[in-house]
């Protein structure tokens, strides 16, 4: 029986990985929380995989938020996913894990990218200031992976996901990405009687949205394609994959559709002072499609059941 750690297991992603593994059978899903392995401790990495015997490894750990946090706390960003990029994936290859599967960001691709954003596009123009530390962290994961690959002859991959969204998500008002704090923004909104809700941003921006349950079906996907399919839609075993749904809308449109499920009936308010980020951002997901996956929740579907386990939780959201 294969044992597989899923680093970040707790998280939005990872808790997709673990639920849907398990359902699958046939594998040992292996998991530790912050308080048992710190990531970010090199000698405590290293401990854990020289003891634990891992097959195979999903690297979801990483410390993530939306424009404001990224704006506030860049040192914490970029320090904390370095840390645990370098000693997960160094650490595994020591204790001979030969398979590994490494989830970024779309954030890694230049701002100013022709859409929708292709895997070449990678290090071809500058990034969006607001989450440049973050994202040259993430580069730099797909990098080792790479670099790993050409010296040692593993198979690390890399996919690379839209935003995403869905249960286990961090809905803080100010420092969660953009479903769940304006989710949660409605939904108060809507107990208060509030007469409108101001949405961050001009409302222009194009964004796409993936359902963390696509994501996760989509990096199991990934993970076990044999090597020569894998290869021969990629760039060799160096590159990374796009996933997403190929299918943006503008904020403006999110928030009507947030409106509409949550069933606030106020206006809304757009706070132009507020950075808007990168002005659209889409993947290019005909790679992954070609490997034979395709994104299944629509966005309307998602963000009703998003809505639904919200409300099953929101207890532990306030404070």
């Amino acid at each position: 029986m294969r044992r597989i750690y899923v680093a970040g297991h707790r998280g939005m992603v990872g808790s997709g990985l673990v639920r849907q593994l398990m359902q699958a059978g046939g594998v040992e899903v292996i998991t530790r929380t912050h308080a048992e392995l710190d990531l970010t401790n090199q000698q405590a990495v290293a401990d854990f995989f020289a003891t634990e015997s891992i097959d195979e490894v999903y690297l979801a750990a990483a410390r993530v938020g939306g424009i404001f946090a990224n704006n506030t706390y860049p040192a914490d960003f970029i320090y904390d996913n370095l840390m645990i990029e370098c000693n997960v994936i160094h650490q595994a290859y020591q204790a001979g894990v030969t398979k590994l599967l490494l989830l970024g960001s779309s954030c890694i691709y230049p701002k100013a990218v022709s859409q929708p954003m292709s895997e070449e596009a990678l290090l071809t123009d500058v990034l969006e200031p607001t989450n440049e530390p973050y994202a040259i962290a993430k580069i730099a994961g797909i990098k080792l992976c790479e670099s790993y690959n050409r010296q040692h002859g593993v198979d690390y991959r890399s996919v690379m996901p839209t935003n995403l969204y869905g249960e286990n998500d961090n809905f803080h008002p100010e420092n969660s990405h953009v479903i769940p704090a304006m989710m949660r923004r409605f939904h108060e909104a809507k107990l208060n009687n509030d007469s409108s809700v101001v949405v961050w941003g001009s409302g222009t921006p194009m964004r796409e949205f993936l359902h963390v349950n696509d994501m996760a079906a989509a990096s199991i996907y990934v993970m076990d394609l044999d090597t020569e399919t894998y290869q021969s839609h990629t760039q060799a075993m160096l590159s990374h994959i796009n996933v997403g749904t190929g299918v943006d809308c503008t904020i403006r449109e999110l928030a009507e559709s947030l409106k509409q499920v949550i069933g606030f009936e106020g206006e809304l308010a757009f706070d132009a002072s507020k950075p808007d980020g990168a002005p659209r951002k889409l993947m290019n997901v005909e790679r992954l499609a070609q490997l034979g996956w395709r994104a299944n929740i629509s966005l309307l579907e998602g963000l009703e059941q998003t809505y639904a386990w919200f409300l099953e939780h929101q207890n532990d959201y306030r404070k």
